[in-house]
């Protein structure tokens, strides 16, 4: 038996967990990152270097970010840069102080999902299954839905745009959808995150074939 998510230090973990999302399809080639808070300094967390290849990572493929700002506190290879998405990873941090893991894929079924909403859609209305239970939803036939973003190539304005309305309406999910890029979902450990991306993964590919 594989020893728990948790109990691993964040940097084993999250290459494992990239390993495992590429199997997948989920983080093709360099796409895609993962963080994770530091046990030891939870004002900072762990996030995977740019450019790098998610099915090879391993422990040293990891920068130390500050939460407060953007300082880089800690890298293995001076040559190493924080992945392009650390912006949105620090807001996550900064709005949700109990949240210890941030998991961003890019999968098929979640651009799919999307592209079926309107072009002006801020909204990604979730089916009413079962599964949905594991995004912490226990209404009977509950009517929720993903947060959904434009995508911009520059990536900091996509992260205030989350801050600014994360902040005036927190979101029903622990989750949101950028438009062709990928889904970003959260939890208070890694476990619950890793769970949490397999849930919403499984709804975006019903949606993708509805």
């Amino acid at each position: 038996m594989s020893q728990p998510l948790d109990d691993l230090n964040p940097r084993t973990a999250l290459a494992e967990i990239a390993r495992d999302f590429h199997r997948r399809g989920w983080m093709a080639g360099t796409a895609g990152n993962l963080s994770a808070r530091d046990r030891k300094d939870p004002a900072s967390f762990w996030i995977t270097a740019s450019g790098l290849a998610k099915g090879r990572l391993d422990e040293h493929d990891f920068l130390r970010a500050a939460v407060a700002d953007d300082r880089v506190l800690e890298r293995f290879d001076d040559r190493a840069k924080p992945s392009a998405e650390t912006s949105i990873h620090r807001v996550i941090y900064q709005l949700f102080p109990q949240i210890n893991a941030c998991l961003h894929v890019h999968s098929v079924d979640a651009c799919l999902a999307a592209a079926h909403c309107p072009a002006e859609g801020s909204e990604l209305p979730l089916p009413a299954l079962e599964m949905i239970k594991g995004l912490d939803i226990w209404e009977e036939r509950p009517v929720v839905s993903l947060p959904l973003f434009a995508n911009w190539l520059d990536v900091p304005a996509i992260a205030e745009s989350i801050r600014q309305r994360f902040t005036a309406t927190p979101p029903a999910v622990p989750a949101l959808m950028i438009r062709d890029h990928g889904a970003t979902v959260w939890g208070r450990s890694l476990q619950e995150a890793y769970n949490r991306v397999e849930i919403v993964e499984f709804l975006m590919s019903y949606l993708s074939k509805a």
